[in-house]
């Protein structure tokens, strides 16, 4: 059974950072009503009425007496009304604007995502953030039976150290991540390869069962305890409550050039004040002149290049999905409130 992907929910929720700015800008040529279409998402709806998407919550009009009044599926037509002089954007029926109370039968599609999810799973749950002390006590993987060095879905293993839980994750060291200003650790990537159980303890050396694996279990893998982690992804735009400035540390895959749908790496987190959800700017970094007159060279202004929306946020990063992007981007690229 598919899950439903509460793409819009609490969108009548509105953040006071929001009243610091000048509010939603319409789009010159946005249309004035819009079918919605498998693949769309909420992002890119929203991008086709407003210069700034984020605004999506303050004119999405719902009524509370529709059934599911959150969700939109492929099929749903979108209108632009007007209400005491405002607009706004609602669902229609059968082309016909209703604001009053109606039965709804659910469309067998599922409603449409915030942002595309299947550019982000492999994050919000595959990958976890720790620290090197907790990733270096962690039992270690010593062999598999009949002395394997590969092991994968159903074989045995054999590890060393205190078992976490009965239920472990395995994961594989991966990037490590400093704050390019200051030095600071910010945290140890540690990349999910599957998961187990531990069904026998004999001092210091554990038996585990591999339940599942995404790929080749290797020696000196760690085994971290498995985390019930709630996975939103009903993502609400907006911007940030404060201040932010920070740059993009790291672009998954590594690729040199960053565009649309590239998961990027932030050094700033929780912390900072960012919240899943969160709408940055990106700066892309001004170049170097030269000065024709004392021959110094000079740093040109950054200049305004794409927007990112967060989805994961640990204390000292986060991660973002890169939404938007007037041209390449790169590493060291700023990103400030939109």
């Amino acid at each position: 059974m598919r899950k439903l992907l509460y793409a819009l929910a609490a969108v009548m929720l509105l953040s006071t950072s929001w009243a610091q700015a000048q509010g939603p800008e319409f789009r010159t040529d946005h249309p004035e009503r819009y079918v919605v279409k498998k693949g769309d998402t909420l992002w890119d709806i929203s991008s086709r009425f407003l210069n700034n998407p984020w605004y999506w919550p303050e004119i999405w009009h719902v009524n509370p007496q529709v059934d599911n009044p959150h969700l939109i599926y492929p099929g749903d037509e979108l209108a632009l009304v007007y209400i005491d002089g405002k607009p706004y954007l609602t669902k229609t029926s059968n082309g016909v604007v209703k604001l009053s109370p109606k039965v709804r039968s659910e469309a067998i599609d599922t409603p449409i995502p915030a942002i595309p999810l299947d550019a982000i799973d492999s994050f919000l749950t595959k990958t976890r953030i720790v620290t090197e002390e907790e990733l270096n006590g962690a039992p270690y993987v010593l062999e598999g039976t009949e002395g394997r060095i590969i092991m994968g879905a159903l074989d045995r293993l054999y590890a060393r150290g205190e078992a976490p839980a009965r239920s472990v994750g395995v994961f594989r060291r991966s990037r490590s991540y400093t704050d390019p200003d200051t030095g600071e650790f910010l945290g140890l990537e540690a990349r999910s390869i599957g998961d187990g159980k531990v069904v026998e303890e004999n001092d210091d050396i554990l038996t585990v069962e591999l339940i599942r694996t995404r790929e080749e279990v290797r020696i000196e893998d760690r085994l971290l305890a498995r985390e019930d982690r709630r996975i939103n992804t009903a993502f609400t735009p907006s911007a940030p409550d404060g201040q932010i400035e920070g740059k993009m540390i790291a672009v998954e895959s590594g690729v040199n050039q960053i565009g649309q749908y590239n998961v990027v790496v932030l050094n700033r987190g929780k912390r900072d004040g960012l919240e899943v959800g969160n709408v940055l700017a990106v700066l892309q970094t001004g170049s170097m002149a030269r000065d024709p007159v004392t021959d110094e060279m000079v740093q040109l202004p950054s200049e305004r290049a794409g927007l990112l929306m967060v989805f994961q946020t640990y204390e000292k990063l986060s991660y973002g999905l890169i939404l938007q992007a007037t041209r390449a981007l790169s590493v060291g690229d700023q990103v400030v409130n939109p």
